[in-house]
This record gives structure tokens, C-alpha cells and sequence, in this order.
């Protein structure tokens, strides 16, 4: 599953770097000496804090309306991050847990015919519910 979330990124002039913040992850940050490596290292950075937050069994944040990002500095801009959250968890999460599931034989039929990886549905959809339920509390 994709997720996008809006980053902010303030150069640092005197080395032509960049560090970047998440408005919707407060702990996460990041940065790079130069666009390419803080656009990367965000992806990185964010990804390991939405797993971190899922091993936990906690909520992931909902992603702010790019328009409702303001900036402190007029050189600070803000810049979409897409998080490849199936790749990240499959190269970095601490453990799989094995889930046997009961569905209906159509249901299965359909599925194998073609190619669904259940896995993957039944991970994107735990996913979006934990989006949605943060979403559904912080009233949004």
C-alpha cells in the first residue's frame, strides 16, 4: 500500500542541503545534502515511523491537506513524499505473523483466477481502517 504525506523542507544555504518535517509524523525528520538524498531519506524516514507506530498496534495518522500546510520561512516549500509502505515492511519490519483466514470458496475461486495476493489486500486494508479510525477519533 501507498501512502502520501505532505513534507516540508527547509534549505540550508550554507551547504545546499535540506531538512525536511512531517507535519502529520511530529517525531519524524530527516534531511540530505541535497534535494535528491532529503527527498530519499524522507521516504525512509517516514516509512520507519509508520511501521514503527503499526508494530505497536497504534493509529497512523491521517495525511494533511497539502493546501493546510503552512510554512515559517518563504524559502521552506512543501512537497508530497510517497511511501511505499508494502516494499518498506517487506525489506525492514521485525517480524511476520502468519494469519489463517476463512472465506467463501467463490470468493477464493475469483481471487486465485486473478493472481490476488490475499496477503497484500488483507495488509492494505488493516492499513486504511487504522487511517480511518484516527481519522473517525480526531474528528477529520
Amino acid at each position: 500500500m501507498k501512502l502520501i504525506y505532505p513534507a516540508v523542507f527547509t534549505p540550508y544555504f550554507d551547504e545546499g542541503g535540506y531538512d525536511v518535517t512531517f507535519p502529520d509524523l511530529p517525531s519524524c525528520t530527516a534531511s540530505g545534502d541535497d534535494l535528491e538524498e532529503a527527498l530519499d531519506n524522507a521516504a525512509d524516514e517516514a516509512s520507519r515511523c509508520i511501521l514503527s507506530l503499526m508494530e505497536k498496534g497504534m493509529d497512523v495518522p491521517p495525511a494533511s491537506d497539502y493546501s493546510d500546510i503552512e510554512v515559517e520561512d518563504p524559502d521552506d516549500f512543501v512537497n508530497y513524499i510517497v511511501l511505499d509502505m508494502g516494499a518498506y515492511s517487506d525489506a525492514h519490519a521485525q517480524k511476520s505473523v502468519r494469519k489463517n483466514i476463512t472465506i467463501p470458496s467463490w470468493l477464493n475461486a475469483y481471487g486465485e483466477a486473478h493472481h490476488v495476493n490475499f496477503s497484500r489486500i488483507l495488509q492494505d486494508a488493516l492499513l486504511n481502517m487504522t487511517q480511518q479510525r484516527r481519522s473517525d477519533r480526531d474528528g477529520l
